[in-house]
């Protein structure tokens, strides 16, 4: 006999059974049954609470869910019909923060629910270029945010331009200092045979003009776009030309110093006063600097690179010296043939040298030293364009102060004072230095 437990059990299989064949129509026409579980269909009434025009709140029915329908619609919503606060028609908005625009990213707002935001510019360097985006991206390293941060435009290109100002005026002013000292070396070749061109080594000069034009035409290298043979030629050709010049400086004083000690009675000095030494003297410092740039050049070589690091917006194409020691030797040195001038012109100053050569060679190489050591600190602070401007108006200057301080005072005598470039002036002049 069964217990009671397994009846019960059986009674309520047979009631489920009973149940699920169980199909009523309403009057309103719809259908009731039961499903496999016993559970009749879901069927909801959607409806809208409406303030009444007389103040009554009621329920307005707006739509239904209904899934004993055989349409694939059980959801069924009449949006006329309902009405928001204050009786409006437009559904409010479900967040209670505004949609991020582009160059906006989102960030949520503590303790608050997780439609609640708000809107963080993207940070420096990176965008967003859509809606409501949740992160914002890095430009790549050639390219930079727009104003709006929301898509990513080139970087311009910064580089000392022949079309710019700057660059246009520092090629002017190298190109037109370019022809003074062929000029001055005309003025020479024509007046080769008076005393004034004759008692300053007109060999020596006329080397000295040439190489001074060559300075001001090495200003030009450094202007432009940075390409690789430019990058590698600009720094040797400047330090070639200018270690030149500075060695015939040299060789000039100190053969002012050989010819006045080789006039002493006895001296053995009289075998040095000749072209060949002071050919010499400049074939020795030019060749320690040809070495020195030969190395740089062979061990580590300047090349072209883009700077995306000092000015972040900016993309800087300038030239990496390959090892900053030796663009500093190879100043250094220079630097250190025109010390060496100095200090010899400066010594041999008061000798009764006719047209004091020694003094306009003393005040040519401090103008020059001067102006190589000012461009030290401006060099390290500044970089770009203005960096390569510094150096070639350190150039410019600097050769103009050798043209100034030892050309330009004989030019005056010879075209505005040609009495006084005479062999009478001239022995009258040396008898009274040696009186005194």
């Amino acid at each position: 006999m069964p217990n009671c437990s397994e009846s019960a059990g059986l009674d309520e299989d047979r009631l489920t059974h009973y149940v699920q064949n169980v199909k009523v129509r309403l009057k309103d026409g719809r259908e009731v049954f039961f499903d496999k579980n016993g559970d009749p269909p879901t069927v909801y009434d959607i409806v809208n609470w409406q303030l009444g025009d007389d103040g009554v709140m009621k329920q307005v029915k707006v739509g239904e869910y209904n899934l004993t329908t055989n349409s694939p619609d059980v959801l069924t919503l009449n949006r006329t019909a309902i009405q928001w606060i204050y009786r409006r028609r437009q559904v409010p908005t479900s967040v209670c923060s505004k949609s991020c625009s582009p160059g906006f990213r989102k960030a949520p707002l503590r303790g608050q629910p997780a439609c609640c935001y708000q809107c963080v510019p993207c940070p420096q360097g990176e965008i967003s270029n859509q809606t409501d985006s949740v992160d914002c991206f890095r430009c790549p390293w050639d390219k930079w945010p727009n104003l709006q941060r929301n898509s990513c435009d080139p970087k311009p290109i910064e580089f000392l331009s022949y079309e710019q100002p700057l660059g246009a005026t520092l090629a002017g002013s190298g190109i037109s200092s370019f022809t003074v000292p062929l000029s001055i070396l005309g003025l020479y070749l024509k007046k080769k045979d008076t005393p004034i061109v004759k008692a300053n080594n007109y060999s020596l000069s006329c080397l000295l003009l040439i190489c001074l034009s060559f300075c001001f035409l090495s200003s030009l290298t450094f202007i432009g776009y940075p390409r690789s043979s430019k990058c590698l030629l600009r720094q040797a050709t400047f330090g070639m030309v200018f270690a030149l010049c500075i060695s015939c400086v040299l060789a000039k004083t100190v053969m002012v110093v050989f010819a006045f000690m080789a006039t002493k009675p006895g001296s053995r000095l009289k075998k040095w006063a000749t072209l060949r030494v002071s050919y010499g003297i400049i074939f020795v410092c030019s060749l320690m600097q040809f070495i020195l740039c030969a190395s740089w050049m062979t061990i580590s070589p300047p090349f072209p690179e883009d700077d995306v690091q000092t000015q972040p917006g900016t993309l800087i194409a300038e030239c990496n010296e390959g090892s900053r020691a030796a663009f500093w030797c190879m100043i250094g040195y220079l630097s250190l043939l025109a010390f060496i001038s100095f200090v010899v012109a400066f010594l041999a100053r008061s000798l009764p040298d006719t047209f004091n050569e020694t003094k306009f060679i003393t005040f040519s190489m401090l103008a020059f030293l001067s102006v190589w050591i000012s461009f030290i600190p401006a060099s390290i602070s500044t970089r770009g364009r203005y960096a390569i401007a510094m150096e070639v108006f350190a150039i410019i200057f600097s050769a103009w102060a050798l043209v100034i301080c030892m050309f330009l005072p004989k030019c005056f005598i010879i075209l505005f004072r040609p009495n006084m470039n005479s062999k009478e002036h001239l022995l009258g002049k040396l008898r009274n230095k040696t009186l005194l």
